[in-house]
């Protein structure tokens, strides 16, 4: 079950792991000056909300996007996304930029 779009499937090649915060994304917003293992660690952590299965379909429209950009089409799990979101920025001590920080004060605003 896809969370991102309600999808639900029994095909394995129809969905894909998801980085919540796209690697790009934490790229942009700090990971760039990380040690090799850091990286390592952030793109493989199970621990946090960081990884999730997802509809392929969902993974493609998202791509790199912040939530200033982009947040799931199934509105039952937005503020979700949006709290995973802010979670694994502040564990990894990620920035955020303006129209992020606008976007996700105003979804959280709405939870």
């Amino acid at each position: 079950y896809s969370q991102y779009d309600g999808v639900t499937t029994t095909d394995p090649s129809t969905f894909d792991i998801d980085h919540l915060v796209p690697l790009a994304e934490a790229w942009d917003s700090g990971a760039s000056g990380w040690t090799t293992a850091r990286r390592q660690a952030f793109a493989n952590d199970v621990t946090r909300p960081q990884l999730i299965a997802v509809s392929a379909s969902s993974n493609r429209s998202k791509s790199d996007q912040d939530p200033a950009e982009w947040v799931p089409t199934r509105s039952a799990y937005v503020c979700t996304y949006v709290r995973a979101w802010v979670q694994v920025k502040y564990y990894y001590d990620l920035s955020v930029d303006s129209a992020e920080k606008s976007a996700l004060t105003s979804y959280l605003a709405g939870c």
